[in-house]
């Protein structure tokens, strides 16, 4: 492995090299040091990239659930920076390139179940119902939120669990 990669110019330092197996099953515990040529390299259960905790049972929930948490607070001190008659398109603008780079940086790594892809739509729909704002009702003259599939239509980009994929 060594000499093979040194063939296409990539060093493999050996004292910082490590290896950790992902798995939700039990055997992901089970800690073996994989040697090769004259170097060993140490297996862990589980390390930092991109500035998120990777484990091997694959857990991600405390990691969306961080991220979301920033989200949040990119989201709010941006509203309170956002005057009420800001455009938008400039808001949206704002949420494409600031806000969803907060929540989605780093998150390449993890994988999503069911219940982190709903947290990850119900945090976009809460954020662009603050974007377009409520409906008046044109029979009863009532305000109301929107809905989901309206907010889809007024937002015309992919929603946050394709661009996470």
């Amino acid at each position: 492995m060594l000499v093979g990669s040194k063939e296409i110019g990539l060093d493999v330092n050996v004292d910082k090299t490590k290896y950790m197996v992902m798995s939700r099953g039990h055997n992901a515990g089970k800690c073996h040091n994989m040697k090769t040529d004259n170097s060993s390299f140490e297996r862990v259960e589980e390390f930092k990239y991109l500035g998120r905790n990777l484990t091997n049972q694959n857990y991600s929930q405390e990691e969306i659930k961080s991220s979301l948490k920033s989200g949040n607070a990119c989201y709010y001190l941006v509203q309170k920076f956002c005057l009420p008659v800001c455009y938008q398109k400039f808001k949206i603008k704002i949420y494409r390139t600031i806000i969803l780079c907060v929540v989605l940086y780093g998150c390449e790594a993890l994988s999503l179940t069911l219940k982190e892809e709903r947290r990850l739509r119900v945090f976009e729909s809460r954020v662009l119902r603050g974007i377009f704002g409520p409906k008046r009702e044109e029979v009863k003259g009532e305000w109301r939120k929107l809905r989901s599939e309206q907010l889809n239509g007024l937002y015309s980009s992919t929603n946050i669990v394709r661009v996470y994929n």
